[in-house]
């Protein structure tokens, strides 16, 4: 099944939602489609449960390793 039918389903899913049971349904429909992506990227091995909860590398961001002291010396 391709992206678009995928985001097609959701999308009426969504709408069905809001339609029928207001802006509550709206939420819940989506946040528990979020937790079912999330769950599949993990069933098919996209996507680790410790990627998750595991914070990012800083090495981007400029940290050199001195924690950000700045007094002089």
């Amino acid at each position: 099944m391709s992206m678009a039918v995928v985001g097609l389903l959701a999308g009426m899913a969504l709408g069905f939602a809001g339609y029928f049971g207001g802006f509550g349904a709206f939420l819940l429909v989506a946040a528990l489609g979020a937790v079912g992506f999330v769950v599949g990227r993990v069933l098919d091995g996209d996507l680790a449960p410790g990627d998750l909860l595991r914070p990012r590398d800083r090495g981007d961001r400029g940290d050199r390793g001195d924690r950000g002291d700045r007094r002089p010396r």
